[in-house]
């Protein structure tokens, strides 16, 4: 499994990789990495279903979207006004701490740093679209770590899964709920029912490994390969 969206990790995972752990801010964004790799794996023989795109996924679910938002907005409370933006300073590479919550990121002037990594460009680009503050900018990124963020009602949930899966953004997620073990539990209860029901998920596992549960076949040991070309 790879993680990273640089240049240099987009060609090792279609090198290399079974699994991609990525990142992404919008479905657009993850549409054009999705493309990338997918098309960068034909250079090395392979195919592309042979890698497999899971962008991080952070998800606060609830019967009802007041019950989600209030779970939410109870975690984003705790947030210490000093440590989210000394947090997200070292995630972007700039430093925010003792600056106004309130100003907006725009007005900042940010540049993206490359030496910390792609989410630098994301986090600021989505603040930037969306007129957030810094201290909206932290809470996100506290929240989700530059993840997909999704609150709300199990159908809500899938809606949105469902549309990143079916129009080529995605080939399933990696799921990081936002508490242990509650979050999970909730996830677990509220939407995979909802995912089977849509036929998005299975009801039984196809086999024993990891492997055989994400869809992958056995790839050919190149060791074994070499092998064989130089008995021949």
């Amino acid at each position: 499994m790879q993680a990273g969206a640089s240049e240099q990790g987009h060609e090792l995972a279609a090198k290399s990789a079974d699994v991609i752990f990525g990142a992404s801010q919008s479905m657009e964004l993850a549409q054009a990495f999705y493309a990338d790799v997918k098309e960068r794996v034909k250079r090395y023989g392979r195919q592309p279903d042979d890698l497999k795109v899971l962008p991080g996924l952070s998800v606060t679910v609830a019967p009802t979207m007041e019950e989600a938002q209030a779970k939410f907005d109870e975690l984003q409370n705790l947030i210490h006004p000093d440590h989210g933006p000394a947090f997200l300073s070292r995630r972007i590479g700039h430093d925010l701490t003792g600056m106004d919550p309130n100003i907006l990121v725009s007005d900042l002037e940010l540049e993206a740093v490359d030496d910390v990594g792609t989410r630098s460009w994301q986090m600021i680009e989505l603040a930037k679209r969306e007129n957030w503050t810094l201290r909206q900018l932290y809470q996100h990124f506290a929240a989700a770590r530059g993840h997909i963020l999704l609150i709300g009602t199990p159908e809500m949930v899938v809606d949105a899964m469902q549309e990143w899966f079916e129009n080529g953004a995605c080939d399933g997620f990696n799921v990081i709920p936002s508490m242990f073990p509650d979050e999970l539990a909730s996830f677990v209860d509220l939407v995979v029912p909802e995912l089977q029901r849509r036929g998005l998920f299975r009801t039984a596992y196809e086999g024993k490994t990891l492997r055989d549960r994400l869809g992958l076949r056995v790839p050919e040991s190149r060791y074994a390969k070499a092998k064989a070309s130089a008995a021949e």
